[in-house]
């Protein structure tokens, strides 16, 4: 059981916002039991993922990684904010299909040293899985394939980029959006009858990402004071990640340059 009156101060929210998200509380709830009831699942279902595709950090493409199963206040809150944000998409979700809905209850995030080497893990995870935009998820319950052995990309990789970032995505390959001061590659796969989201970022993006969700986002999204100091840290974190390139462009000019007085010698 979760107490309610704690649930709402710990998320910063008011009996209204559960009014206005058209949802009982007893279903809430419910939902949360149940959820807990899986959570071991999802952990073991994470780690055989991370098992079975990452492991070799080198062959994936990648810097390091990590996973984490969603706190079950966080995925309260999440239904309660989407249903307030798109009642239409949301409006039949309960207790017995939450997971259908919810595509980060299993959530892995890559990182990358330099931003361009997004291309590397993007050409490997969509070799290893099915991508086919025949079959994206587009109605979360009609859609849903009960087949536990089909394993595939479910929606189409996308990546939200800042104005000023560097055109390094390939908009034939991937969706491409501008979502103010976010960073972040997004795959949704479908693993074992469950969705699982990775997330792939440069490690100085990870940084204000943290920070950001530790401060900010969701729950003070509102308050100006704090925005305004994250979109800073943001430009400090992008303008690392330019300077980090910088630095192995010029690394890789020096060493052309020294093998070419090498032949010449």
């Amino acid at each position: 059981m979760i107490d309610k009156k704690q649930f709402l101060d710990t998320y910063n929210m008011t009996e209204q916002d559960i009014i206005d998200a058209k949802i009982s509380w007893d279903e809430l709830e419910a939902i949360y039991s149940d959820y807990e009831k899986k959570e071991e699942q999802f952990r073991g279902l994470g780690k055989d993922f991370l098992d079975s595709y990452l492991y070799d950090i080198e062959k994936a493409g990648i810097h390091s990684y990590r996973y984490r199963t969603k706190n079950p206040g966080h995925l309260l809150e999440k239904i309660i904010r989407k249903r307030k944000e798109n009642f239409e998409k949301f409006e039949h979700i309960n207790r017995d299909n939450y997971y259908k809905y919810v595509t980060d209850l299993i959530g892995i995030r890559v990182f990358f040293l330099y931003r361009e080497d997004w291309i590397h893990f993007h050409e490997y995870i969509t070799s290893v899985f099915e991508n086919n935009p025949k079959i994206y998820v587009e109605d979360r319950i009609n859609d849903f394939d009960e087949d536990e052995s089909h394993y595939y990309i479910a929606e189409r990789p996308k990546v939200y980029k800042r104005a000023g970032d560097s055109r390094i995505y390939d908009k034939s390959q991937i969706e491409i959006k501008s979502d103010g001061i976010y960073r972040s590659l997004h795959y949704i796969v479908k693993y074992k009858g469950y969705y699982v989201e990775l997330q792939g970022r440069t490690l100085f993006e990870e940084g204000w990402s943290e920070i950001d969700h530790d401060i900010v986002y969701p729950y003070y999204k509102d308050d100006e004071m704090l925005k305004d100091f994250s979109k800073l840290l943001n430009r400090l974190s992008g303008m690392a990640d330019e300077m980090s390139s910088y630095f192995r462009k010029m690394k890789r000019l020096k060493e052309h340059k020294e093998i070419e007085e090498y032949i010449e010698e």
